[in-house]
């Protein structure tokens, strides 16, 4: 996966931990190069509960590594464009996959 913002593609790492960082943005999870990162205004996802870019996005879900907060991919107050009732069908959805026997209204 490129960087989102300038395209660059990862190369073979050396040992030790990647400089790439990984962020949220518009709900979905990109890579961030070196380069970006030292770019102010990357215009990523924060966090609701406290302010952190430090998200991941993964099985329909966001959560923040700062603070550890999590809510559903979709629930965000700022996104008008979803249609009503997502949140609750891909929460049936994942209920349904991963064999829980809540039930969601």
């Amino acid at each position: 996966m490129p960087c989102f913002s300038c395209g660059a593609r990862q190369t073979d790492p050396v040992r030790g931990a990647s400089p790439w960082k990984r962020g949220v943005r518009q709900e979905t999870q990109v890579l961030i190069c070196p380069d970006c990162q030292r770019t102010h205004d990357l215009d990523l996802d924060t966090c609701t509960a406290c302010g952190s870019i430090a998200l991941i996005c993964r099985l329909g879900e966001v959560e923040c590594r700062s603070c550890g907060a999590v809510r559903l991919a979709g629930s965000r107050p700022e996104n008008p464009a979803r249609p009503d009732g997502l949140a609750d069908e891909v929460a049936a959805a994942l209920d349904r996959v991963l064999g829980r026997l809540t039930s969601h209204a």
